[in-house]
């Protein structure tokens, strides 16, 4: 199975996918080289995925998309926001972009990853855990437990214990490793998503818009 894992970060999402030939697209260097050494069979292009969707969406089986959240976060505009701590933003629009450019070109199986927003999403996405799916294909349920966010104030060794992934070792340049922690989706929830996309027929987004397990 040929997947585009598109705002790779360090590949929380693909950690449990098994056969499948992918390409990640990371625009970050220090992270696309974690992502390279934890997935050394992976072709890792560092450069700007919302472009590559653009020219590459038909080379691909499979798309897994993950845009940046935190324009669209409640924990963002309840927590930090409203507190002083962060300036308003506008929601980053490119998130429905590529939802409507998938859902209008791409003729094999996506999903489109982010966080529950804080406001009603503007195309009707599927819920699982604390994540929002905008996907041609049905996502069974599953035990969400998994799925939620991590205790606040974390140690590393809770997050490795959590997901698996070690990055004690690694010169982020300044990045903050929490953060990348907190980016990842759970390795067992990705897993389940792919299941769920392998063998499954497309299905348009409007077919969802009656689902009980939509927002």
């Amino acid at each position: 199975m040929k997947v585009l894992n598109n705002y790779a970060g360090v590949g929380g999402n693909r950690k449990l996918w098994e056969d499948v030939e992918v390409t990640a697209v990371e625009i970050v260097p220090e992270i696309a080289a974690i992502y390279q050494d934890l997935f050394p069979d992976d072709t890792v292009i560092v450069g700007d995925a919302h472009q590559y969707l653009l020219e590459h969406y038909d080379e691909f089986d499979f798309i897994w998309a993950s845009p940046p959240c935190p324009s669209h976060s409640r924990m963002r505009r309840t927590f930090t926001v409203t507190r002083g701590q962060n300036p308003a933003i506008y929601p980053d629009m490119r998130l429905y972009q590529e939802i409507l450019f998938l859902q209008g070109y791409c003729k094999k199986l996506f999903c489109v990853e982010n966080v529950v927003a804080w406001y009603d999403p503007l195309i009707k996405p599927q819920l699982v855990g604390r994540h929002y799916f905008w996907a041609n294909f049905f996502i069974t349920d599953k035990d969400t437990k998994s799925t939620k966010i991590g205790k606040l104030g974390a140690t590393q060794d809770y997050w490795i214990k959590r997901y698996g992934v070690d990055l004690s070792e690694y010169d982020l340049n300044g990045l903050r490793r929490d953060a990348l922690y907190k980016n990842m989706v759970d390795p067992e929830l990705g897993k389940h998503i792919l299941n769920c996309a392998r063998g499954s027929t497309v299905i348009p987004l409007t077919a969802f818009s009656k689902s009980k397990r939509m927002k």
